[in-house]
């Protein structure tokens, strides 16, 4: 309770800010439906176009020659390198300018799709398809918390809400609908072709930010770039993404892979010690005394993890089953529909029960979703239908959660932290994101991999149909399952910090 900000801070309107930080913004501009599209394509470039690679990863593989474990990486780079830089440059945002630091994340993407799309088959396959992945990834970093903070600074109450359910839209909307175009694009025009489109778009986005006032948080004269932080962090994070990822190849208990856990480990606790005696530090750790921004933050990264879900269970029908990718986004076709037609719905649920009661039901339908994803041991034309019902309730779990989460973060940021606190959220998604994609993608590649391993299973479920395909089906389940747990520990976690009722305003 000690923020020495207003409650008109608070709220995010400019013209009741200090003269410090209100100088550096419009007190007349008010968000429109021009910049809030804008805004929406930049959050697009990552979600849909990005994170395509969720299910055509196999025929990119294929294509460029690159095995299972390198595209494993290539898939969860992008949103680890969002992880790692998405607090940075949510900080930058609000100290060079969070209009400025969107447009760096446009040229960005435009570069990264680039790469990717012109990725050559061989030997430099990896390194233009991870290069291109990791300024995607960038990209993502720069564009999403500082669009957060243009959408606090210049919307407010109802409209805020508005907007806030609209950029939903384009983060899990995109997501949603990037399985489903993904494989519509890469069968009928080829993979490439999704990366060209996500050019088009970002230049789109560009030409309908002009004319956007500057927005700056107060300048800090004493502010001095956590480099010590930032580094140790990363090392953590990248440590920690190796071995996730490549853990299988080198052995869980080799030598490297207990180097780069110790790795892990230390300069974890480095980064941890260091936030807490640098003034600057890039992730305040004060804002978690907030107890709804910390329940919002912790959720967001849990729910998140569950994209593995769409790895697994995309991998499972293309590698278990022989579907093209194209057939296997169709069956994502309700989650597409669903996350877009109900997210509004979870904004009018946060007004009237607040936000506690619909990130719990979200969750509830996210994890009852992933249950029906999971009977991996019955006939693949059952499964079609399960996944059908499955990715359906998976849209509408993540519509009903993702605006009261959203604005519950949101709404309890200082004015002056509005980039960097909504950076930690936005953190929170692509870390979420990326490791529950790795830890999902190892589990299944490892086991799918070792036909021995879970056999086990067979003497508790009986398996219907094609005996040659177990291994891949075992290994599902049991992926699958480690997303329900994710599921299950979201609610708990909102259960403990989130207050019941309404925020008084």
């Amino acid at each position: 309770m000690n923020d020495p900000t207003t409650a008109a801070q608070r709220k995010g309107d400019p013209s009741n800010l200090p003269s410090d930080v209100a100088h550096n913004e419009s007190a007349e501009f008010q968000g429109n439906d021009k910049l809030l599209f804008g805004i929406i394509l930049g959050v697009l470039t990552f979600w849909l176009f990005a994170q395509t690679t969720l299910n055509i990863a196999p025929d990119m593989g294929k294509d460029l020659g690159l095995n299972a474990n390198t595209m494993n990486t290539a898939v969860s780079i992008t949103s680890l390198f969002s992880g790692i830089f998405i607090v940075v440059m949510g900080g930058f945002a609000d100290r060079v300018g969070r209009l400025k630091i969107v447009k760096i994340g446009f040229y960005l993407s435009i570069i990264g799709s680039l790469l990717v799309g012109f990725a050559p088959s061989g030997a430099m396959a990896s390194a233009f398809l991870l290069t291109g992945r990791a300024l995607q990834g960038l990209s993502g970093a720069c564009i999403m918390p500082a669009s957060l903070a243009l959408v606090k600074t210049y919307w407010t109450g109802a409209p805020r809400q508005r907007a806030v359910s609209l950029w939903s839209i384009g983060s899990w909307g995109g997501s949603g609908l990037c399985s489903l175009f993904g494989g519509l694009v890469a069968q009928n025009l080829g993979w490439r072709y999704i990366f060209f489109a996500s050019v088009v778009v970002a230049i789109i986005g560009l030409l309908l930010m002009r004319g956007t006032p500057e927005s700056k948080a107060a300048s800090q004269k004493d502010y001095k770039f956590d480099f010590a932080g930032v580094i140790y962090f990363m090392i953590a994070m990248v440590a920690l993404q190796i071995f996730v990822t490549q853990g299988n190849k080198l052995g869980w208990t080799s030598s490297r892979a207990l180097i780069l856990a110790a790795v892990t480990v230390i300069f974890g606790i480095l980064f941890f010690r260091t936030e807490q005696r640098t003034p600057s530090a890039f992730i305040d750790f004060t804002l978690f005394h907030n107890s709804t921004f910390t329940g919002a933050t912790i959720s967001n990264f849990l729910l998140n993890a569950v994209s593995g879900t769409l790895i697994v269970s995309l991998q499972l029908v293309q590698l278990g089953g022989n579907m093209t990718a194209q057939q296997a986004g169709m069956l994502t076709l309700g989650y597409a529909i669903a996350i877009i037609v109900f997210i509004r719905a979870g904004e009018k649920l946060l007004q009237r029960f607040g936000a506690r009661k619909p990130m719990i039901w979200g969750c509830l339908i996210t994890g009852l979703a992933i249950l029906f994803l999971s009977p991996a041991n019955v006939m693949l034309s059952e499964y079609k239908i399960l996944a059908i019902i499955g990715y359906t309730l998976f849209g509408l779990g993540l519509a009903i959660y993702a605006t009261p989460s959203t604005d519950a973060a949101l709404s309890n940021l200082p004015a002056t932290q509005a980039g960097s606190g909504s950076g930690i959220y936005k953190m929170a998604s692509s870390l979420g994101s990326a490791f529950g994609v790795a830890i999902s993608a190892a589990i299944f590649t490892a086991l799918s991999a070792s036909p021995d391993s879970a056999h086990w299973l067979e003497g508790v479920i009986t398996f219907q149909g094609r005996q040659d395909n177990l291994a891949v089906r075992q290994a599902a389940i049991i992926a699958l399952m480690f997303n329900v747990f994710m599921a299950a520990v979201a609610i708990m976690s909102i259960m403990l910090t989130i207050p019941k009722g309404k925020e008084k305003s």
